[in-house]
């Protein structure tokens, strides 16, 4: 997974700054999630890396799916891809591109897991509090794990805050244990 990142990493940074010159960032976030779509269907799944398929093919055909929807630089973004032979990083390209939109409009992504689902009032609350911390608009991804016992974990960017009882009790270990 990684080493997909480190090479989908210039081809989204290229598509960011070309969405930048072009004020259509919002275009290329459906084109690729588009293009995303395409690469994780099944049947085109089993032409990706197929030896049979060669790669005027393989982008013919993406191309062809998408009819009219990807304007001619996206069309040459899946021509690259698909001669590179990395039309598979497709997903991490559309992740580290909204990555780059989601700061270049202030946005940042946290991802919160609860041990329980967060009722209305809860959630905007820890979503302000977080806004003002990081005094940037806060998108939240909510998941539940029933094994943090309670509370709740947050990851924005590098940083991990782990308010979970089940975070605490690991702590308590390893301070016991030093």
């Amino acid at each position: 997974m990684s080493e997909a990142v480190t090479v989908a990493r210039p081809y989204a940074e290229a598509v960011y700054k070309l969405g930048i010159s072009n004020s259509n960032l919002n275009s290329w976030s459906e084109m690729l999630k588009l293009a995303v779509t395409i690469a994780e269907d099944n049947y085109v799944k089993l032409l990706i890396g197929n030896p049979a398929v060669s790669a005027n093919q393989l982008s013919e055909i993406f191309l062809d799916i998408g009819r009219n929807k990807f304007d001619s630089e996206a069309r040459n973004l899946i021509i690259t891809l698909s001669a590179n032979k990395r039309i598979s990083i497709l997903p991490q390209i559309c992740q580290l591109f909204e990555q780059l939109k989601a700061q270049y409009e202030g946005i940042l992504e946290a991802k919160i897991v609860s041990a329980f689902a967060l009722e209305g009032k809860q959630l905007n609350k820890l979503i302000k509090d977080l806004e003002q911390k990081f005094k940037h608009k806060i998108e939240a991804k909510i998941s539940i794990d029933p094994e943090l016992i309670g509370g709740v974990k947050v990851e924005i960017g590098d940083e991990v805050f782990d308010a979970s009882v089940r975070g605490k009790l690991e702590a308590l270990a390893v301070a016991i244990k030093s």
